[in-house]
């Protein structure tokens, strides 16, 4: 069975920092003594064993003190090279396991500053202290590149952190973007429905007040025509009741059973309104200018459902039934006008209603211009200028 050190590592964390503490000290101690006899007879183990101790468990405090371990363990090493010893890695290991240390937990600056002084304090001293005539390349390059070697490892280190923690916090602010962009769709999609039932709910129940209070009104007078009358009445309801059945139908599930097949209502269905509006009353008058154009779907959907809430106003508010429609195709925009101007019109609740509102949404959301308000003559006016694909 093979052995996970690196888990074994992280299960007993205090076994492992004393098995580095004791090779460090080895390193630096007995087997740096032994390194240095070839080039220096008499040394012994009176000055090696407490230095290299002393330096060695400096490092328990690596994490939480890394300057100041840099600074015992340097002078620990730099004493070692006073009394005669060679600056070997192994003598150093102390030193460099603290400069890898501060190097992955400061700036690379401050880091390599720490590391230059060190060397401007070890070799000089162990260069001044050298009784043995130590090679030179040994006492001055050697301990330069095995100090500034850990730097080096730990800005290296600590930059791959640095990039890996970059990475993981872009990714989790994709993430939270993803997440709020589908709410932000979520919450879209349900204005828009609720635009829609708005729309269907205010038209159909005003056109049928409209057709019932005239259809009351005709029973007693004119049997006939009420009866004529109630007859729209039953097809007002019934068209009220598909589109609600088709705009609830867009909640539905992928998987479910009676989704609406029937198209979205477009200006294609503006006979068909004004129509009905006529045998609830309303005079209507449309024209159309320029050369008709095919819509595309969505702004064919906001046009139809502009007009049909502003007849439905009229129908409402005006002091007289009475309308006129302008569809103007130009080249790329379509211009659509809807007026009352044969009487004055009361205003809204409060000077305003979510009708307009909904319009002027409808309008920006296909890319379009909006503008209502009161004639001076008298009336009402709504504009809207959609784009003819979009």
């Amino acid at each position: 069975m093979t052995l996970d050190w690196r888990q074994y590592a992280t299960d007993h964390p205090r076994l492992v920092e004393a098995t580095l503490i004791a090779l460090l000290c080895a390193a630096s101690g007995p087997l740096s003594l032994y390194a240095s006899r070839p080039y220096a007879e008499g040394l012994d183990w009176a000055s090696a064993i407490p230095l290299a101790a002393a330096a060695s468990l400096a490092l328990l405090w690596r994490r939480s003190h890394p300057r100041i371990v840099v600074v015992v363990t340097a002078v620990c090493a730099a004493a070692a090279g006073g009394v005669g010893y060679l600056l070997t890695p192994l003598l150093l290991a102390p030193v460099m396991a603290a400069l890898y240390e501060l190097a992955i937990r400061v700036p690379r600056r401050v880091s390599l500053g720490y590391c230059l002084t060190a060397t401007a304090v070890i070799v000089p001293t162990a260069l001044f202290g050298d009784r043995f005539d130590h090679p030179w390349p040994l006492t001055t390059i050697n301990p330069i590149f095995c100090l500034i070697l850990p730097v080096v490892a730990g800005s290296v280190t600590r930059l791959r952190h640095a990039y890996l923690q970059a990475v993981q916090a872009r990714a989790e602010h994709a993430e939270r973007t993803r997440e709020e962009e589908a709410r932000h769709r979520v919450a879209e999609e349900r204005m828009r429905i609720a635009r829609e039932l708005h729309d269907v709910v205010a038209h159909h129940l005003a056109l049928a007040n409209a057709q019932a209070g005239t259809a009351t009104y005709l029973a007693r007078t004119s049997p006939d025509q009420a009866q004529h009358l109630l007859t729209e009445l039953a097809g007002t309801t019934s068209s009220a009741l598909r589109e609600l059945k088709a705009t609830v139908g867009l909640l539905r599930q992928a998987g479910d059973t009676d989704s609406p097949l029937e198209p979205a209502p477009g200006l294609h269905q503006l006979p068909d309104l004004t129509a009905t509006l006529t045998s609830a009353g309303l005079d209507v008058d449309v024209t159309i200018e320029g050369r008709q154009q095919p819509l595309s779907p969505g702004v064919d959907l906001t046009a139809y459902r502009i007009v049909q809430e502003a007849l439905t106003n009229v129908t409402r508010h005006a002091a007289t039934p009475a309308a006129r429609v302008r569809l103007a195709y130009g080249s790329d925009r379509l211009t659509i006008t809807i007026t009352n101007d044969t009487g004055p019109t009361a205003p809204a609740p409060n000077g305003h209603g979510f009708g307009l509102i909904g319009m002027r949404e409808r309008a920006h959301a296909a890319g379009g211009h909006f503008e209502a308000g009161h004639r001076p003559e008298g009336g009402f006016t709504v504009t809207t200028e959609l784009p003819i694909r979009h």
